[in-house]
């Protein structure tokens, strides 16, 4: 039996979040001699909480590849000494988007204490 639904303009969007889970980039990070000049991986998760509004075509959300896209830029700025900058810089960028109201940001540093697992998380929102 199919279940009676409301029409789309009965209901009101709460909240919308959109996220990306295990994204791996290369970055040049790490406070010790030998993590200078060169790559080592990390691993993000993110989720965004987007302004309430009905969500019907793509330029309403925030696009999965474009987190790829601020990860990247955050990448290019150059050598970041600590894992927490980087959340803490790639959060921000998150939030230059006007659609998006806070962001949580997870990073792993897959090689920091091999074989655990080590990282920061940050949450950041509109002052």
């Amino acid at each position: 039996m199919n279940s009676p639904s409301l029409p789309l303009g009965a209901v009101r969007v709460a909240s919308a979040r959109v996220f990306v889970r295990g994204l791996t980039i290369e970055a040049e990070i790490g406070v010790y001699d030998h993590e200078h000049g060169r790559r080592q991986p990390l691993v993000i998760d993110a989720e965004l909480e987007l302004v309430p509004r009905p969500i019907e075509h793509i330029a309403d959300t925030f696009n999965y590849e474009t987190f790829a896209e601020v990860a990247g830029a955050v990448v290019a700025l150059g050598h970041v000494k600590l894992v927490e900058t980087f959340a803490e810089r790639l959060a921000a960028a998150l939030l230059g988007d006007p659609r998006v109201i806070s962001a949580r940001v997870r990073v792993e540093k897959p090689e920091a204490l091999a074989p655990a697992v080590a990282g920061v998380e940050v949450v950041v929102s509109r002052a």
